[in-house]
């Protein structure tokens, strides 16, 4: 059995799972994943190491990894959809199969040129979500490449862009917050029409005459458990320092940071949404 640094209890089962060694994804991107939907909007680049979606009036596109995931650090590199991308929806993300789903969300809403890309963030926990986090970038995401990081363990989630923090879900279980770590889940991307939500509430649609709407992906990378045979393995060398880590004193700055100059929803604080009472981690969130 793989020795972890010391866990909180309720974290024990997780533990023991632990086994072999997993190291970074290497080798070329479109041999770790599969373009799945799009009728061949999704394309393949740069010696496979670049796939680019595209949507049309007729459809969108995405790939999926071909690992399933049980905790891991996952990065990828985006170039978000240029110019009039109102209505449109590229996404990043972690999601578990069956009926009481577990759910990671990376989700860019489109914007009028000229305006804010939106970064829309979720977590679901047995097929309930609503725990939206909103944020506006602080920089232009069509203009070049850049790193999106999901780091989920048995003791939080954190949402990264360019290695600073954006969120953190902490796992709250000893206070009945159920928390994502029993369901295996694959990492999927898409691109795809969201004119009747996206942007504005759906008030502002899609201008298909911009058409076709491209974003690109590259640089997949994952340190992880990845799923094989009803179990995970995962690292056991200095490869799985992801696997307690804390957020220090310079991350939390950093979060905050964004949060205070950023955020634009925070489910914890809409209490006209949640007018029996916001959920109950936002209670715990909001004693500590």
């Amino acid at each position: 059995m793989a020795a972890y640094p010391s866990q909180p209890k309720p974290l024990a089962l997780a533990l023991l799972l632990m086994a072999s060694l997993v190291v970074a994804v290497a080798g070329k991107f479109n041999q770790d994943v599969d373009i799945t939907w799009g009728d061949g909007r999704g394309k393949a680049f740069d010696n496979g190491n670049l796939i680019a979606l595209s949507l049309d009036k007729a459809s969108g596109s995405g790939f999926q990894s071909k690992n399933q995931y049980l905790f891991g650090k996952f990065d990828m590199q985006l170039k978000l959809v240029p110019g009039n991308s109102a209505g449109t929806v590229t996404t990043f993300y972690f999601h578990s199969q069956g009926s009481t789903w577990d759910e990671i969300d990376f989700e860019f809403l489109g914007n009028l040129s000229g305006d804010p890309f939106i970064v829309h963030t979720n977590v679901y926990t047995q097929g309930k979500g609503n725990r939206e986090q909103q944020f506006y970038l602080w920089f232009d995401p069509t203009a070049d490449f850049h790193t999106y990081s999901i780091l989920w363990d048995p003791v939080h989630i954190v949402f990264y862009i360019d290695g600073r923090p954006i969120r953190e879900f902490k796992n709250m279980e000893s206070n009945g917050v159920p928390y994502p770590k029993s369901q295996p889940m694959r990492m999927y991307a898409s691109l795809w029409n969201a004119d009747d939500w996206a942007t504005r509430g759906g008030l502002v649609k899609t201008d298909w005459t911009q058409a076709p709407f491209t974003a690109s992906f590259r640089n997949f990378k994952t340190k992880a458990c990845i799923w094989s045979k009803g179990a995970p393995s995962c690292s056991n060398s200095t490869n799985n320092q992801w696997f307690s880590q804390e957020l220090d004193s310079i991350s939390h700055k950093q979060l905050k940071w964004v949060q205070k100059n950023y955020m634009i929803y925070n489910y914890c604080k809409d209490t006209k949404r949640f007018s029996q009472g916001l959920p109950q981690e936002c209670t715990v969130i909001n004693k500590n």
